[in-house]
């Protein structure tokens, strides 16, 4: 598995709507997104994302690791 790249929750953000991730609102500093099958992601606006973090969102999303780079 490769290693995850460091960045901000904007770029994640970007990756996610690549893949019909669609932007419902923000609550504080988390973005809330939806996919028309049910699934939703809520990302921190933050500069840098935890790897853990990121980790959860790409599981959450239905996705491997590589897909997600891929989509970087």
């Amino acid at each position: 598995m490769p290693p995850l790249p460091v960045i901000s929750g904007r770029e994640a953000a970007k990756a996610f709507e690549k893949i019909r991730f669609l932007f419902h609102h923000q609550k504080g500093s988390h973005m809330i997104y939806y996919r028309a099958d049910g699934r939703h992601l809520s990302i921190p606006d933050h500069r840098e994302l935890d790897r853990g973090t990121l980790r959860g969102l790409i599981k959450g999303a239905g996705i491997s690791v590589e897909e997600f780079i891929a989509l970087l």
